[in-house]
């Protein structure tokens, strides 16, 4: 994941951004979205940028709008990866790791729970579905939507509880369609738990939250997918 690929197309990030706020959830400084007295709640995982992007704010008042409470936390601390800094992006990971993701993730998933909260999916986007999968258990949360996943491997999707849906681009050097295919496999093989994986043509890493606005090209297959994981949400958190 120290390519090029995973660091294109970086957002302009703007703490202002959304029509949400940001308050403490779990510890972490969290991009809150909707009705607190929602009985249902969606948390998004960002990708090496962090939650002070535009469109990953836009799309968790999306989900917002559908009924749920969207939570986006900072789990970078004020610390996400900025390629002009000049730090490679293997460096940046040694102290961001998901493992650690995962910690920070536990006690926001309380927080939620301890609110009233009776059902909570999830969505992660390249370094978020590393983190993603390892809390898809069914005592954590209801569902899962991986978004061009990084570092996700075959044992993960083996590991996952609860209902999974995997969109995938058709390049993207992290995820390349030949190891989605393995993770479908896998999802087909388990007839316990419901998943699909969707591979989509003509888009790279990063398309569904890095994308250009006003590129009608680009906004298309990105509001598909948004379709898809809200769709997914409806269908499994309620």
């Amino acid at each position: 994941m120290s390519g090029p690929q995973c660091c294109s197309n970086p957002p302009t990030l703007n703490p202002a951004s959304g029509a949400g706020h940001v308050e403490k959830l779990g510890g972490l400084d969290t991009y809150a979205s909707g009705l607190p007295d929602s009985k249902l709640a969606v948390f998004l995982i960002s990708d090496v940028f962090g939650y002070e992007a535009p469109n990953l704010r836009k799309l968790a008042d999306k989900i917002a709008a559908a009924g749920f409470y969207a939570v986006v936390p900072d789990f970078f601390c004020g610390d996400p990866y900025a390629p002009e800094a000049g730090k490679p992006l293997l460096t940046w990971l040694e102290g961001h790791g998901a493992d650690k993701g995962v910690e920070d993730a536990k006690p926001i998933i309380k927080a939620l729970k301890s609110t009233g909260i009776s059902a909570i999916g999830a969505v992660g986007f390249c370094w978020g579905a590393k983190v993603l999968v390892q809390l898809a258990k069914r005592e954590v949360i209801q569902a899962a939507v991986l978004c061009h996943p990084a570092f996700v491997t075959v044992d993960d999707i083996k590991g996952v509880e609860v209902p999974i849906a995997v969109l995938g681009a058709e390049f993207d050097d992290y995820s390349p369609p030949s190891l989605l295919k393995q993770f479908e496999e896998v999802i087909t093989a388990n007839n316990e738990v419901d998943g699909y994986v969707k591979i989509f043509p003509k888009v790279e890493h990063g398309w569904i939250v890095r994308y250009d606005v006003g590129d009608k090209a680009a906004v298309k297959p990105a509001e598909e997918a948004h379709q898809n994981l809200l769709e997914w949400f409806a269908k499994y958190v309620k």
